[in-house]
């Protein structure tokens, strides 16, 4: 867990902040969404993203170290076997916190904390490059071969100007039949 900061603790001593903690970590992987404080949310974050970062090497000793800190095992067993998998191609930012306003009694600041758990889609690099590599590739690969009887074969692009098939000149057909 890291270092608290310095003063008062979230509800106490370090132990109970570390225990809340736990049972906030659980909760949001039971629910993969809870409703909490700013400050607790804010908090949470680095325990839930190194639970979540154990569950994804997946050997004995991270479930260990997991266990170590969510004492309970159905929790773990979730952790590893379904949310695990589903963040495998994410390399970070498993949590996402979203604003929620005041809470009424004492007008502490609520958020929405919950597990980002949509596919990732993978972003492409952008270098010097890449962006010159892209319309080459976009101009080639449009291709359409155009034969005649007896012309030679003409190879026509699809961004290139329009261009006229021309026939074969009559001329062509004469001069294979006098080889003949």
């Amino acid at each position: 867990m890291p270092t608290p900061t310095k003063g008062a603790r979230l509800g106490g001593g370090p132990a109970h902040e570390r225990l809340m903690l736990a049972n906030l970590a659980a909760s949001l992987f039971t629910h993969k969404s809870i409703k909490t404080t700013e400050t607790r949310a804010k908090r949470l974050r680095p325990v839930a993203e190194r639970l979540i970062t154990f569950a994804k090497k997946g050997d004995l000793h991270a479930r260990r170290r997991v266990l170590a800190t969510i004492g309970d095992k159905t929790v773990v067993h979730e952790l590893f076997t379904e949310i695990a998998p589903q963040v495998a191609l994410r390399e970070g930012g498993y949590t996402r916190i979203t604003k929620l306003g005041f809470r009424k009694g004492d007008n502490a600041s609520m958020v929405q904390m919950e597990l980002v758990l949509e596919p990732l889609t993978p972003k492409v690099k952008k270098s010097s490059s890449a962006k010159a590599a892209k319309p080459v590739a976009e101009e080639a690969a449009p291709v359409e071969v155009v034969e005649a009887d007896a012309a030679p074969v003409e190879v026509v692009e699809a961004d290139a100007a329009p261009v006229e098939v021309v026939e074969a000149d009559a001329a062509a057909p004469a001069d294979a039949e006098e080889a003949k």
